[in-house]
This record gives structure tokens, sequence and C-alpha cells, in this order.
């Protein structure tokens, strides 16, 4: 169509990439197919254009002969809501001169403007599966109209456990409608969803079955470090002569909130992306790393499948990922749509073993990792560092490291004590114990007991007290005599 060449032609799009030029053909006839390819080859246009090929916009002439005008047309069915506002902003590129209207919904955000959209009619519908299911429980998503459903990333989607609510989402839809499934692995789950849910899909590879899974164009490295060292050895790499927009991988949510705010100290800008943030506030450090306003993202593996940004020249892997799915989908986010990247593996000494098994099942050339520090020789070799690089930025304040960036990350690692956390910590709690004995044993006066002349405090004037012995009150004289501090 016309306006969809003229819409991608005004982005610079004008050449297709391999899974795009063997899908299309297949996908505007109509026909079921499975789309296989690596993580950043181009995936999102190959079903956005059969898409906005096949739904009839408002200014079309045939829009009123609809059966249902306003109601959905499309569905595309996400596993993250990253990814999902990434597939709603390629339909939207691509769909814009076209008029089509385009509605992504995902869980952490109000229900109001959704259901507003909806009320007031919407082509095409991008979401996760919890929020679509939900609204239509609430009768608010009408599906019954769908003629094009897609499946993008089908194998994330299992492995976080949303099959269900995917085959709930199906029974909602025609039978007679055209699904599309994608994904970068076609595992016998994957196999068994196609085969229930398909009818004599055709199978589109982009590539030979003896391409490696991983992205040829990405430089891989591979180091055992030692976590107190890290924060230390991703500053210096930023510092690379190639380095731009980079993305830290790490474990868990304090992990990456605290490496993100480590970052930020050294003088770098960077912004941490983790499930405990707000979506507005997630959504906003993804627009910013987009617009180059921060060129370190640090995010934890949630994340992974929805970032599609251009130009990210690094991926560093802070923790070994858990196996080598997860591997490959961490490192896709660089050398995507043909560009060049570089992708680091930091390795502690407990996950050598894992990190071998990842390395033999996708048959890598990194059996053995070597020990780096961020001093050492190799490192500044392999990266491209300048000599004579500290993890520090000019400008950064010398005491923003306050307390100091060691013993806080060993405190907080993980979410987990190490020896040397526990150590550091019954350190401090001595010497705040230390420091409250040697409080309490100061002389404290207060302003009403004590005049203050000269640096030297007055002595106390005795107060005259009554006390009494079996009910009987000792007058003050009787009392055993103090002797004054004058005497």
């Amino acid at each position: 169509m016309p306006q969809i060449v003229e819409a991608l032609r005004a982005d610079g799009i004008v050449e297709a990439f391999p899974i795009q030029e063997m899908t299309l053909p297949i996908a505007l006839m109509g026909t079921d197919l499975i789309g296989q390819a690596r993580t950043g080859t181009g995936k999102t246009l190959a079903f956005a254009i059969p898409i906005l090929q096949r739904v009839i916009a408002p200014a079309d002439i045939d829009f009123d002969e609809l059966v249902a005008p306003g109601k959905p047309q499309a569905l595309i069915i996400a596993p993250t809501r990253e990814l999902a506002l990434q597939v709603s902003g390629d339909l939207t590129l691509a769909g814009k001169l076209r008029g089509t209207r385009t509605l992504t919904v995902y869980g952490g955000v109000p229900y109001e403007p959704q259901l507003d959209a909806l009320q007031s009619g919407v082509d095409i519908v991008v979401g996760t599966p919890g929020r679509l299911l939900d609204l239509a429980s609430r009768r608010a998503l009408d599906l019954s109209h769908v003629k094009v459903l897609v499946l993008d990333e089908a194998d994330e989607m299992l492995d976080l456990g949303f099959l269900p609510d995917v085959e709930r989402l199906l029974a909602k839809t025609p039978e007679l409608r055209q699904t599309m499934l994608f994904s970068a692995t076609m595992r016998g789950e994957v196999v068994t969803l196609a085969r229930t849910h398909m009818r004599h899909p055709i199978n589109v590879r982009a590539e030979s079955s003896t391409d490696t899974q991983t992205v040829p164009a990405t430089a891989q490295f591979v180091y055992v470090a030692h976590d107190l060292d890290k924060p230390e050895i991703i500053a210096r790499v930023m510092q690379a002569e190639n380095s731009g927009r980079s993305i830290v991988f790490t474990r868990t949510k304090r992990q990456a909130q605290r490496i993100a705010e480590d970052l930020m100290e050294r003088g770098f800008p960077a912004a941490p992306l983790h499930g405990d943030m707000a979506q507005v506030a997630r959504e906003r450090a993804l627009k910013k790393f987009r617009e180059g306003k921060i060129q370190i993202l640090v995010a934890t593996d949630v994340a992974a499948r929805g970032i599609d940004v251009e130009a990210v020249t690094h991926v560093i892997n802070y923790t070994c990922p858990e196996d080598e799915k997860m591997y490959v989908h961490r490192i896709g986010r660089t050398g995507r749509a043909g560009a060049t990247g570089i992708a680091i593996t930091f390795v502690a000494w407990a996950d050598v073993t894992r990190w071998k098994v990842i390395n033999k099942a996708l048959d890598l050339p990194y059996d053995e990792p070597v020990e780096t520090y961020s001093t050492s020789e190799h490192l500044f070799h392999d990266q491209g560092i300048p000599a004579g690089t500290i993890g520090r930025l000019p400008g950064a304040a010398a005491t923003a490291v306050a307390p100091s960036a060691s013993a806080r990350a060993t405190s907080r690692q993980g979410g987990r004590s190490s020896r040397g956390g526990r150590q550091d910590r019954k350190a401090d709690n001595d010497s705040m114990r230390r420091n409250r004995a040697a409080t309490s044993e100061l002389p404290v006066a207060s302003g009403r007991d004590a005049a203050v002349s000269g640096g030297t405090s007055s002595p106390r004037k005795r107060r005259s007290r009554t006390r009494s012995r079996g009910g009987q009150t000792i007058p003050e004289s009787s009392q055993p005599a103090t002797q004054s501090d004058g005497s």
C-alpha cells in the first residue's frame, strides 16, 4: 500500500530485512504463519505491515460497511509492557498516513484512558495478556471481530506463565482469523501452542539451522569479576572510544537501583528500570534513554524483551544469566538491524559452572573466562579504554561516594548478605555501640541545670529534699551531709 511505503520511507526505512522479505508475501495472503528469527532482526514490521494492509481505517470508503465499525480488527499480544509499547510505536509510525487508531493496554496504569479509547473506537489493540483479559472480562474489549491475531515473543509468554491467559484470549476471537506467531526459539511448548490454535501454518525461518542464536554482529567478552569491582569496570568501559547508549542487566530490582545510583554518583547519566518503579517512571526512563538524555539504563530481566532502541553500543550482564535463552535475549538489545555492538558478561566465581553450561549450549568459544579487574591491561585493550582512565568523570563530586560505595554494595548486594557484608555490618554495629556508650558517659547539662561561663560549667545548686522512713518525715538536718565540690 503506497501510504505505508511512504510513511516508512519518510522515516528512512527503504529496504526489508530477511524476516520481512520472507514473511510479507505469505502474511499478505492471509495465511497463518510461524516466524522464527533472532531478536532484533525486524520481526515487528514483518507483521505490522500485513496488519495495516488488512485493517480498514475510518478514512476508508468501506469503513461504514463493517459489521461493527470501531471494534478492534487486529489484536497483538506481547509478554511485557515495554514490548507492547515498542510494537505500538512501530504500528503508529507505519500507519500514520492511513489514519489507523492503535491502542496499547497494559497493567500498572489507570483504566479510564483505555476504557475511553475503546468506547471511542479503535482499529488495532496491542497489549499484555493480563490487562487484555481484564478488559475483555469487563466487556469493554470486544474481540469477536478480530481478523488478524499476532502472538509476539511466544516463548517469553510461556516462560512468564501467560499460557492460560493467552488461551482464554484466543477463545474470545473468531475461529476463522489469521494467526501469526513469532518467537526467537521454537521449543516444544511453542510448537504445541501453534498446532492447537493455528490452521496449516507456514514456517518461516530467517536464517539457516547452522547459524548461531546470538547476533553475529555482536562482539562478546566474558570476564570473571569481583562484585565490588564491577561498578568500577563498568564506569571505565563507559569511557571507551566507541561507547554510547548502554544497557546493564541485573538479576534483582535492588541491584538495578543500587548500580544506577552508583553510576550517577560517578557522574554518568544513568537511570534504573525495574518492576518496583511506577509505570510512569519506567516510561519516562525509557523515553530519556531513546532520546539520548541518559547514556546508561540499568534494567532487570523483565525489560530485556521490550527495549528496542537504536544505536545501543554496549550490553553488560552484571550477573551471569540464568540460562542460554536469557543470555540471547539480553545481548540481543545491541547489534540490532545490522548494526554492531559489544556484549560484556560478568561471571562470579560461584557462577563459572553455570556459564560453562551456557557456553556449551550456544557453542561459544569462552569456556574459560579470564579473571579481570578494573586495572587489568587486557580490559583496557579489549574495550579500547584510554590509558589512565578512572571510574569517575571529571565533573563528579569527590564526596559523592560517602559512605563508601564498596561497603554499601556489599551490604545491599542482591538482597542477600555475603560473609564480607556480615562482617562490615558487625563492625558498623560495634562502632555504633561504642559511640553510644561513650556518649552516655559524658555529663549532660541542660540549660536549666547548668550555667556555662567561660567554657566551664558551674556546680549545680543543691536542692532541699525530704525523705520519709516508715511513713515519718525525716528533717533535712538529720540527713547525712554531702560534701560540696568547693570544700
